[in-house]
């Protein structure tokens, strides 16, 4: 092996300094902007109150590492960009992150890998195997928490935007499906926001509705929102993948209405309902040879009874040099209150700020998706 006997470097002199570089220096560390993260955690008390919704079944005399000091360690170390558990084989022996972790020994190693997985891998039932056990119900109610803690008042309005997306998958992981839109092995997780606020974070297979379970999420969110602002106004935003009629109703029937703008995928009757703007945006597209919009206000009920009533439609008839971009939203929103045009570019089309949301979260999710646990709704 290569034994590196050299001790220093000189460089020489530069604006009038010598400059040297050597190796006798007391531990170093790249991960300094982990005291920034620190001082962040501390003034929201995020990662223990994170603690609390996990019940700790071991034995207390043969505990090492505390379930607090086990999510600081790995939440810590997905932020700094270690997202695999080999890392905290080498990780273990860092300060920096052992003090931040709330290791008061800085002489005690911080956990390995198995530990850490045993923790990652704990479902809601204690079993002998695995002495951790995870509320999901109760880390829920935290993200939505956190949400409500950085309003001092309650705000005149919530759009809570819904969404899935995929993640790919590079080996047999628990869950694996194929999905055809994506063109490859991936999970499709639900995200739930609010603004910049992450409400929900659901890791799921992909072999279902991209909708599924949306309901349910948006219903436990709104009851936890309402608990402290029982009068604020909230609206649902999603693609025409969450345009299901269960999750439509479900809005109408609130006795504290809960209003909804979702895209609606076209078909033929939409198409020829639509016509009349269409061929006014071609005209105006021949005249000014620029792309041009026109909006229709439609009213819609499925001939199959998928819908269970008559609804608001807002069409965007668009005329482009060699194409047409017809688009549809359904909406419970009064036309007096938003006319079709502002309703789809102002308010509807304001969705995209979402999927930088996601990408933010993505980097954190590929951690769970490449230890193939597929039960996780905490880490992102």
């Amino acid at each position: 092996m290569t034994e590196c006997i050299q001790a220093g470097f000189d460089f020489g002199s530069g604006f009038g300094k010598q400059m040297t570089v050597d190796f006798a220096g007391p531990t170093l560390t790249s991960d300094g902007g982990l005291l920034l993260l620190k001082q962040t955690e501390t003034k929201l008390n995020l990662l223990s109150r994170l603690a609390l919704c996990f019940r700790d079944a071991r034995d207390p005399l043969r505990v090492q590492h505390s379930v607090a000091e086990l999510l600081s360690q790995r939440v810590y170390g997905l932020a700094l960009g270690y997202e695999d558990l080999n890392d905290h084989d080498r990780l273990r022996h860092d300060p920096l992150l052992g003090a931040v972790s709330g290791k008061a020994d800085q002489q005690k190693l911080l956990a390995g890998k198995s530990t850490l997985n045993r923790m990652e891998l704990s479902t809601e039932e204690v079993t002998r195997y695995k002495k951790i056990s995870c509320d999901t119900a109760a880390i829920d109610r935290l993200l939505v928490d956190v949400f409500l803690e950085a309003h001092p008042v309650a705000p005149a309005q919530i759009i809570l935007d819904l969404d899935a997306t995929d993640l790919p998958l590079h080996g047999h992981q628990e869950q694996r499906f194929f999905h055809g839109y994506y063109d490859e092995y991936c999970y499709l997780p639900l995200y739930i926001f609010a603004g910049e606020h992450l409400l929900c974070a659901r890791l799921r297979p992909c072999n279902q509705d991209g909708a599924a379970g949306c309901m349910e999420e948006v219903r436990d969110i709104v009851k936890r929102i309402r608990q402290a602002w029982p009068a604020v106004r909230i609206v649902v935003r999603g693609d025409s993948g969450f345009c299901r009629d269960e999750l439509l109703s479900w809005c109408e029937s609130q006795e504290v209405p809960v209003d909804y703008v979702v895209g609606l995928a076209r078909n033929s009757r939409l198409e020829t309902m639509l016509v009349p703007w269409m061929e006014q945006a071609r005209a105006i597209l021949a005249i000014t040879a620029k792309p041009s919009r026109a909006f229709a206000e439609l009213r819609y009920q499925t001939l199959t009874g998928s819908w269970s009533r008559e609804r608001r439609v807002v069409g965007k008839a668009e005329a482009l040099c060699g194409k047409e971009n017809p688009r549809y939203v359904v909406t419970s929103l009064p036309e007096q209150e938003w006319d079709a045009r502002a309703l789809y570019e102002d308010l509807y089309c304001a969705r995209g700020e979402m999927e930088n949301r996601i990408k933010e979260q993505l980097s954190l999710l590929s951690a769970a998706a490449s230890r193939g646990s597929s039960h996780l709704p905490l880490w992102p």
